[in-house]
């Protein structure tokens, strides 16, 4: 009898432990998987909120989101170039009326290697105006394209310049230098991003539709367009019950009729249809 009584108690011991266990483990979920479907969540929630602004307020947010990341990397880069810094010698006085060529080259040489303050600000700069007129573009365009990239890209070279005073006496000159290089530089790359990025034969029908859902965070729902022949032609005709038939959430379904609203392109061919 001692020895049944010993065993029931071992046994119940094991089952608790394993209760224990299972309830302290969520079932064997990966911490860090959760994690990253939490942030993806509220990065999705964000763009949706996003989407739904006027164009001041989503500017002004893309704006100020970009130059706090771009001040985040200068800052880095700055802690690497700041032994750089200091062994550039400071202009004496008054060298501004002896040498102007002599006093740019200090300021170029000053901008790109500036302790971590100096580089945060440049960073910031040219980081937050590059996509706050990105986002301008894309909404008054309704699309995003290699010209949009490149006047994004001249506004902030033409700033960075201003702010880094790498201009030397001739900042406006120097200014739409530097837009001009940072122009073509981002035009290339863009280009460059679309020769070897491009869709494959099947998925050309989807570009539109694709660009949309990423911008909303509603990249899962694709395969749901896809399902129903919900092309790029069709985006014009969309309506709630079309989106509604593929399956399509009430939350989501909203955003992308509202969207579809807001692009003028999509807009003017749904008022030519009618």
């Amino acid at each position: 009898m001692g020895e049944g009584k010993q065993g029931v108690i071992v046994m119940d011991m094991r089952n608790m432990t394993a209760k224990g266990l299972v309830g302290r483990g969520g079932g064997g979920g990966n911490p860090i998987a959760e994690l990253q479907a939490k942030f993806k969540e509220l990065e999705n929630g964000f763009k949706g909120w996003l989407a739904k602004q006027s164009l001041p307020i989503e500017a002004s947010v893309v704006t100020a989101t970009a130059a706090f990341q771009g001040a985040a990397i200068g800052a880095l880069m700055g802690t690497f170039t700041n032994d750089i810094s200091s062994s550039i010698p400071t202009p004496p006085p008054g060298a501004n009326n002896l040498n102007p060529e002599a006093m740019a080259s200090f300021k170029q040489a000053q901008a790109f290697s500036g302790g971590p303050l100096i580089q945060a600000r440049n960073f910031a700069v040219m980081t937050g105006v590059n996509a706050g007129i990105s986002c301008v573009m894309k909404r008054l365009r309704g699309k995003e394209d290699v010209e949009s990239s490149m006047v994004a890209a001249f506004g902030s070279g033409a700033m960075f310049s201003l702010v880094s005073g790498m201009g030397g006496p001739n900042q406006a000159a120097s200014a739409i230098t530097s837009g001009v290089f940072f122009a073509l530089v981002q035009g290339g790359i863009f280009k460059l991003g679309q020769k070897f990025s491009a869709p494959p034969a099947g998925d050309v029908y989807y570009v539109r539709t694709r660009s949309m859902l990423s911008n909303l965070g509603l990249q899962k729902y694709e395969k749901n367009f896809r399902r129903g022949l919900l092309t790029d032609s069709t985006l014009p005709l969309l309506t709630d019950s079309a989106l509604r038939d593929v399956s399509i959430p009430p939350g989501p379904r909203l955003l992308i009729l509202d969207h579809i609203q807001r692009d003028t392109e999509l807009r003017e061919k749904q008022g030519s249809r009618k």
